[in-house]
């Protein structure tokens, strides 16, 4: 997984912390959850503030 695939990212992160509000969540946070994931292997400064917006958006989608 890459930080490109945010709609596999979302689902996971509905399914790992569904206990959380996605748009409460700070971007510094989102960045180490989304790094943790099994199966996520891209480098953090591939990661910019448009990917975690779009990733917050799909974890929001999958969430509701």
């Amino acid at each position: 997984m890459k930080w490109t695939d945010v709609q596999e990212i979302g689902i996971a992160l509905a399914e790992s912390k569904p206990e959380l509000e996605p748009l409460s969540v700070r971007f510094t946070d989102l960045m180490q959850w989304v790094s943790e994931l099994p199966g996520f292997d891209d480098k953090i400064e591939r990661c910019n503030e448009k990917i975690l917006e779009a990733i917050q958006m799909a974890w929001l989608d999958e969430r509701d």
